[in-house]
Order: C-alpha cells, then structure tokens, then sequence
C-alpha cells in the first residue's frame, strides 16, 4: 500500500522517502525505549502535522498508531552533501544524488540501520575505487535490484531464494552468478556468488527508480569498524571514502547490518542474522534463568534470555578496537534496557584475551561463567532444534581456545547443555606466527607440510615452495622445530587453509576464510575418490586424526598435475569420509545417534549439504544451524543455554 501511494502522483505522500504504516511493521534501530510509543524513538522530534495526527488517531485508519507516521510537511527529509559538509543546491537530492552516482561517484546514503556506500554495480572502476577507498581488496559487496526481473539478468533465482529475496525482512541473499552478467565483476571477483537484495526503504525505492538495474550497496565503514549511523561521525569517517552524502535527519539510535542468508541443503542459513531478524526471538524448550552472554571475538553478537526466550542482538562485528567495543557495550545497555532486564548471571568465552571475555569479568555483582568454544557452538545448535541430553558434536571452525590452551577448530564432542567430552579432534600442528598464519595460508602450508615429509618436504616440486620467499620459509621451519610462537592447532579451518595453499589457490587472504572459501568455489562435481585417512587413538581415549595421510595425497595430485577443482572435490568428500566414519565408531561406543553441526566450517556448502547426506543415508539423525548462523554470530545463545544448564545443576 505504501509502495503505491509513494509513485502515486495524487497521493500526498507522493516521492516522500519515510513513507510508512503500521503493516510496515516497527523499526528497531530509532527505539530508545519501551514501550514503543512515539516519544520512546527518534521520531519524537517531528511533531506531526493535523493531517497525519488525524491517521495516527484513526483505529480504522492503517497509521493508527504508526509511530513513525509522518509527511512531507511534518516529518524527516533528505539533503545532499559534498565530502566537505557543503549543501548541494538542488530540489531533489534523490535525482542529484542517482545522476551522480551514474557519473561514476560514491555517495554515502543513510538507510534504516546505518549509512551505505553505493556506487554503480556495472561500473567497475567506481567499484575499483571505493574497494580501494574502503580498504576492502577482495571481500564481496552487496548489490541492491530493484525488482526480480532485474535480479535475473546477472542472477539464477530458485523458489526459495525469491521467497528469501521478497520476504519482509529483506535480507541479502546469495545467489550464483550467471555468465555473462552485466555486473562487474569486481563486485565479486573469484566467487560464484553475488550477494543481492531488494530494497527495503522508501529511499531505497526512489533511487532505483532513477534507471539503475543494481547498486554496489555496502556497509558505510573501514574495514574492521562498525557501519557508521551518525551524520557528523558518518562525515569524519567517511570523508576520504565518499564523494558526497545523502543524508536524512532522523536519528539511528543503534546501528544494525544487513542480514545475510543463503538457501543450502534445503534450509535457509544465516551467515548474519542482523536487520530484520532482530530482536525476534528463539523459542527456548523451557524456562531459564536471565544471563546475559557476551558471544566471541569475531563476528561478536550477545545475548539475553528471558523466560523461555533467548534474544539475540544484531551484529556487532570483530571486538578489536574501541570503536567496537563501544558499539558492544552500546547494545548491552540498550537490549536490556528494552527488555526490561537486567541479568545477574553473565556467560563469555574461555579465552582470556577476548574483548567480550574481559568486560565480562568486570561486570559487578554477577556470578560469572565461563563457557568453551566449541561446546557453545554445539549447545548454539541444540538450542534452537530444542534438542535435550547428549548429542554427538562436529564443531569445526578456524579459531577457538581449547580447554588445554591450544587452538582448536576441529573436534568431535559428545555434549549437553551442561558438559562435553573431546572425544576426537585433528592432531596437533604448529600453526607458526600464530595470528598471523591466519591472514597467510602459507604459513600453515609449510606446518602441514613438514608434519607429513619431515625435513623431504624441501624437495617437494610445490607452487608454494617456489612462489615464497626462501628465507621466510626457512625462518618459518626453524619457528617450527623450535616452538617459537608457534601455539598448537586442530583446526579444520587452518587445514583448509594449508591445503588451499598447497594446492596453489593463495598465499595470502584479504579476509578471514578467503582462502577456504575458494577452495570450496573451484570444487568439480564429478569426482568420487578421495584421499586416504588415519587415526590414532593415544592413552588418553580420544581419536587423534592425522592430516599426514590427506596433505601426502594432496601433495601426490599438486605434483602429477590434477586440476585445483579436482583436488577440491576430493579433499572435501576425504572429510565427509572421514568424520562420518567417526561418527559411526562413536554412535557403537555411546549409543548416540543425533549429530549436531556447528561452527563456520559448516558455512561451506559442500561441506554441509555432504555431511547431512551421508551421515542420513547411515541412518544418523542430522541438525544444523536454520534459525542463528554456524559461525560465531551464533556461539553467545550457546554460551547462555551452556550457563543455565550449569545453574540448573
């Protein structure tokens, strides 16, 4: 009905960028307070004019009530800028501001959650330029369509990405790419998939209705800072990134991301569960009590329970500068201020460097609980299927601080809400540099590497070998035989790091996961061997998995000159064998038979969809994550679910 009267030229609300009506539903980033009554929100500044007072007071009008309800005469508007504060002299900034756009600039818009960077999607050398301004080399940018005709051009759309794509809370969807497509390709570069959207704002109406087929849409930050909602901080922090400004003067009281999902074997998953999902609950199987959980360090979210309700905040981000760890403690306040809650049970992360860990233990008055990673991503997954007792847990990720101080990221665990048991987990290696292996793949190539061929791996006709510096490798190999800033790893993720690296994808990643993400994308789909595999199991009663066997069989393929998409497939199908076979050992120890996947490996799509169909077809019953992400947006409603089991007991 809105969308109607906004291009209806006899509507007096015709073009108005705020246009909204009780069906709109309420706008969680301009409320202060509760209840949600216009005084409670940035609203509370426009005075409505006698026209919109009489709708507001109309039970059979669609705006009674609506506490956004405004026009043109009486509520927000919409101005241009230049980088340098100075008005832009015109009668319609939104047509200013697309011609603009059009010419090749950069121009910041504030939306309902934060500001946007948007350029032309199928320009790509303003594509270049704001990757290059943003400090943002290769991680894929959102593009916004104006309709699914449009989508379809550049896109493959199923039923259930369009019922993703046109639901009402608007998520960016990922869909794969079609070729040739009239996007450039800088937008995504080495991915298959484009992240797309529709719009979900009046404003975001009237700017695609000036011609565009698709607009570069992306959060309004550096990289690593939260997106900016001010307008005076969105000028200074902005100032070097975009051209101009479309800016409105109502107020984003807490800043909110656009959700990303993607429809994989058969469900919808989050990879961000932010605008439009939050602060929906998850439905608990029972009462608990009210714990606030402070989630991880990456992609960081908390969590508050009330009653047999977990809320989980909007994404916050990556916990490493104050900027964040503002915006963090900023959330905190203003979810328990709206949920009328104030917790005296406070859960975080076992690791005691973490941001989110530390302003837990500062916190007063609280009992404090600390929570394993690995287990809370398993309980993450358990509490939305409402899944009580003991399940087998594959928790796989790049990243976690174990219960004995190394880095763990792939382990099998039988667990409950209460407790867990590392029953099985790939064999320790030296992840040399430690952060900094991370963000060089290499470095972990030469660890897995050495672990397979001892000292022989020198003589290994490898593109890693030869594409790194000599004596950086053999810095890296003495780091390793001398244990020097080298903390122990069994992370599947920092394996598909190593392979990727051996298999001469990248040496080097410009954000967290990349390598492993193109791995996954060059996967073939036609290749049924895979690598041989071994496990150990030492005096302490816990399956050690060796990754010597799989790198040798990764190695032998790189040499003989299998192709990169080959050697993919296979490495993928190796895991799929591998940890359903452990499965099947641990189901006959244990009588257990619900495996539980969680953690950011399970984002990879192959790896999931292939995990789900061969631990069914061994008669497994198999959850995932539908309803918060794998990865760590989800881990703080695990670390609640894990405290309350611990309280209950």
């Amino acid at each position: 009905d809105c969308l109607r009267e906004l291009f209806d030229p006899a509507d007096r609300r015709y073009l108005y960028p705020f246009i909204n009506c009780t069906n709109c539903g309420p706008r969680y980033t301009i409320i202060d307070d509760i209840p949600y009554d216009r005084p409670g929100t940035s609203m509370r500044h426009f005075k409505m004019c006698a026209a919109c007072q009489s709708e507001y007071d109309d039970p059979a009008n669609r705006r009674f009530h609506a506490q956004p309800n405004a026009c043109a005469e009486c509520g927000p508007h919409v101005s241009l800028y230049t980088s340098r504060r100075e008005p832009v002299d015109t009668d319609n900034p939104v047509k200013k501001a697309a011609d603009l756009i059009r010419q090749g600039q950069i121009v910041a818009v504030k939306g309902l959650g934060g500001y946007h960077l948007v350029a032309d999607a199928r320009n790509n050398e303003a594509v270049l330029r704001l990757r290059k301004r943003k400090m943002r080399e290769e991680k894929p940018l959102a593009v916004m369509s104006p309709d699914l005709e449009h989508i379809r051009t550049y896109a493959r759309v199923e039923p259930a990405e369009e019922k993703l794509l046109t639901s009402i809370q608007r998520p960016i969807v990922l869909l794969p790419k079609k070729t040739p497509g009239t996007i450039a390709e800088a937008v995504a570069p080495r991915n298959k998939y484009w992240g797309v959207m529709l719009p979900y704002t009046p404003l975001h109406y009237l700017l695609l209705n000036q011609g565009f087929a698709a607009l570069v849409m992306t959060s309004a930050n550096l990289t690593d800072e939260p997106i900016a909602i001010d307008n005076g901080d969105a000028f200074e922090r902005l100032a070097d990134i975009a051209d101009y400004f479309l800016v409105l003067n109502r107020d984003i009281y807490l800043r909110s991301d656009d959700s990303i999902v993607r429809h994989s074997a058969g469900q919808t998953r989050y990879i961000r569960r932010s605008r439009g999902f939050v602060p929906v609950p998850v439905f608990l199987d029972r009462t608990v009590p009210s714990i606030l959980s402070c989630g991880a360090e990456l992609k960081n979210t908390i969590c508050i329970t009330k009653n047999d309700k977990a809320f989980l905040s909007q994404h916050i981000g990556d916990l490493e500068n104050k900027i964040t760890l503002d915006f963090f403690q900023l959330t905190v306040d203003h979810l328990q201020r709206i949920l009328q809650i104030r917790p005296e049970i406070i859960a975080c992360d076992m690791h005691p460097d973490y941001l989110s860990t530390r302003f837990a233990k500062e916190q007063k008055n609280t009992r404090l609980i600390e929570v394993q990673h690995h287990h809370a991503h398993i309980v993450s997954c358990m509490a939305e299927h409402r899944l009580e007792g003991e399940v087998i847990g594959l928790s796989f990720d790049g990243t976690g601080y174990g219960s004995d101080g190394a880095v763990w990221g792939g382990e099998v665990l039988v667990a409950g809400a209460g407790q867990f048991e590392r029953v099985a987990h790939l064999a320790y290696v030296p992840m040399p540099g430690s952060a900094a292996a991370v963000k060089e793949p290499w470095r972990m190539a030469v660890s897995y590497l050495r672990d397979a061929f001892g000292d022989a791996f020198w003589d290994l006709d490898l593109p890693v070998l030869k594409q790194n510096d000599s004596q950086k490798l053999k810095i890296m190999a003495e780091m390793i035989q001398k244990g020097i800033n080298c903390p122990s790893t069994s992370s599947l993720g920092r394996l598909f790091d190593g392979v990727a690296a051996i298999a001469g994808i990248r040496n080097r990643v410009n954000f967290e996961g990349q390598a492993a993400m193109e791995l996954e994308m060059l996967a073939a789909d036609d290749i049924d061997s895979i690598y041989d595999f071994e496990w150990l199991t030492g005096t302490e009663d816990h399956i050690r998995i060796l990754p010597a066997p799989i790198i040798q069989g990764v190695v032998e393929d790189v040499q003989n000159g299998l192709s990169i998409s080959e050697i993919s497939i296979k490495f993928h199908k190796t895991l799929i064998a591998l940890f359903s076979e452990i499965c099947a050992g641990v189901r006959r120890d244990r009588e257990l038979n619900r495996v539980v996947l969680s953690g950011g490996c399970f984002q990879n799509s192959i790896l999931l969809s292939g995990m789900i169909q061969e631990l069914a077809s061994r008669d497994f019953e198999v959850f995932a994550h539908e309803r918060v992400p794998a990865n760590d947006g989800g881990i703080s409603l695990g670390q609640a679910m894990v405290a309350a089991a611990v309280l209950g007991s």
